[in-house]
């Protein structure tokens, strides 16, 4: 075993890690995107940090049918994270086991997030490419591009029937290249983390 210290040669990069959006959320997306969540009979609620939810983002609750979402982040970051756990509402009934692995939830939510975040001109990659990337190695006996690749029609279908249903002003279904967002989360060669560890959003009550 060697030390990285004794050892000589180019750096070895840093791992990337997901960066919390920032500024202004697009008007009405947080509006709309907790009116859909209100109508799935789930409440919002806002939580002063990381902290009480977990060490999460946001954070849904299936079983008391709660979304929580952290206050300290920029409107855009929370925006964002509210469409994650609408995602999860729509895609990952846990009763109905339309879940088959954590990692494979993950990916979907955030790449809804994604897909919902383009269409409003907010770009989302610096969180999301991370975050999708180092779920997606996490499911076992596939490689990421297998995991975006088969989880790509659900998501694109839930982005969809979400964006239909929001009377924000946004741009198409949600494609980041059609919306000016040139690199898609698919074609990412982000090095994925060892650990899944980082401030992520969540799905609760039940370990998958």
């Amino acid at each position: 075993m060697w030390d990285i210290s004794q050892t000589e040669g180019t750096p070895i990069p840093e791992r990337p890690t997901p960066m919390l959006l920032r500024g202004e959320a697009p008007k009405g997306l947080w509006d709309g995107l907790r009116a859909l969540i209100q109508e799935s009979d789930f409440a919002v609620v806002v939580v002063p940090d990381a902290a009480a939810i977990n060490d999460a983002n946001g954070l849904t609750d299936f079983e008391h049918r709660i979304v929580s979402v952290r206050a300290d982040m920029d409107p855009a970051a929370g925006a964002k994270t509210l469409g994650h756990e609408l995602a999860h509402i729509r895609m990952h009934n846990l009763d109905a086991g339309l879940l088959s692995h954590r990692g494979v939830g993950e990916v979907e939510a955030e790449s809804v997030a994604l897909m919902i975040g383009a269409a409003h001109g907010m770009d989302t990659r610096d969180y999301t490419v991370p975050y999708v990337s180092a779920w997606a190695s996490s499911v076992p006996g596939k490689t990421e591009i297998e995991v975006i690749q088969e989880t790509g029609e659900r998501v694109r279908r839930a982005a969809v029937a979400i964006l239909d249903q929001l009377s924000t002003d946004h741009i198409g279904a949600g494609d980041p290249s059609a919306s000016g967002l040139s690199q898609p989360v698919g074609h990412s060669k982000v090095t994925v983390p060892n650990t899944l560890n980082h401030r992520s959003e969540r799905l609760g009550v039940r370990t998958l």
